[in-house]
């Protein structure tokens, strides 16, 4: 019923694309023909809208990965560094947050560790949507951050690092096969704000994966028994989306230009000082506004390095393609 749905969906977004694309080029014809030139503009004005609308489709068809269409884990870790990374750590959370809030996705907080002064040391979230597999996958991998520390006192610049981990949720048309006997469960007091209950109980539930030394984490529920449920989830999740790994890199093993996306690779570049660029390192896509990203204008980023991912080219190519 949902693949039914993302189709009926797309053939009626194409239909109605269609639609507009002849009426507007009918008002065009029309408008020469009486020399109504505001007739013509307008008409004009409404295919530029269509086709950046088409542009988006065009990348959004891209998306047909056996979980693209699935909700998805975002997993945030500050890097070495203390405060300052702590705090971009935090700064990227906001930042998926609002790009999430922006397309009308639901975002839910599973677990955070917050900084010794500011900032986290860790968070995870889970977003879901409609493609919000697809869309965040590209962001995985390692954020770099130039800029003038609030935090020290001689105004130095400073270079931070933070850690991305994005990975789907299974969903029941997906069977993950876990040996428990090769995990093992420690339950700890969850931190932060959550009431008197959570933070004098032993609520909290670590899961680690012996075999691939696979870690996750759950604090969000006041409950032992759903934060346990809700960790051996994220270990299928995790489990799942390794493989979708293996298999990816498998299929590219011949194609040494594509740039891998994975776990201790920089893939991009925010600085803020002594100038004002965001930059990614994968398809060169920049953007001289990084207050605009940093609250959640990730789409160009995440079209190139998806129309990278699949094609080995940049989202401006696909779309020049007809």
């Amino acid at each position: 019923m949902r693949e039914r749905t993302d189709l009926e969906t797309r053939m009626t977004a194409v239909e109605k694309m269609s639609a507009e694309l002849s009426d507007n080029v009918e008002l065009i014809e029309l408008g020469e023909m009486e020399g109504d030139q505001t007739v013509v503009t307008d008409a004009e004005n409404a295919l530029k809208a269509l086709k950046s609308e088409i542009d988006r489709m065009q990348i959004e068809s891209l998306l047909s990965g056996e979980a693209d269409s699935n909700d998805t884990y975002v997993e945030i870790n500050s890097g070495a560094g203390g405060t300052e990374s702590q705090d971009w750590a935090n700064m990227l959370l906001r930042m998926y947050t609002r790009w999430a809030e922006k397309h009308r996705n639901k975002v839910e907080l599973l677990e955070i560790h917050d900084g010794e002064e500011a900032g986290i040391k860790s968070a995870t979230i889970v977003v879901k949507g409609h493609n919000a597999y697809g869309w965040l996958k590209t962001e995985s991998g390692v954020h770099r951050l130039v800029r003038i520390s609030p935090y020290d006192s001689q105004a130095r610049r400073h270079t931070s690092f933070a850690s991305v981990w994005v990975y789907p949720v299974v969903d029941d048309s997906i069977n993950i096969e876990i040996n428990e006997s090769e995990c093992r469960v420690d339950t700890y007091r969850a931190s932060g704000a959550g009431g008197q209950h959570i933070n004098t109980t032993d609520s909290a539930v670590r899961i680690t994966h012996i075999p691939t030394n696979i870690v996750v984490q759950c604090q969000s529920e006041r409950s032992q028994h759903k934060n346990r449920a809700t960790a051996w989830n994220m270990l299928k999740a995790r489990l799942y989306e390794r493989e979708l790994e293996i298999r990816e890199q498998a299929a590219n093993a011949e194609a040494s230009s594509k740039t891998e996306i994975g776990w201790g690779h920089q893939i991009r570049s925010y600085v803020l000082q002594p100038y004002q660029l965001v930059k990614d390192l994968r398809t060169g896509v920049e953007s001289t506004s990084p207050q605009d990203v940093l609250n959640g204008d990730l789409d160009e980023f995440m079209e190139a390095a998806l129309a990278q991912r699949v094609h080995g080219t940049t989202a401006g190519e696909i779309a020049d393609v007809d």
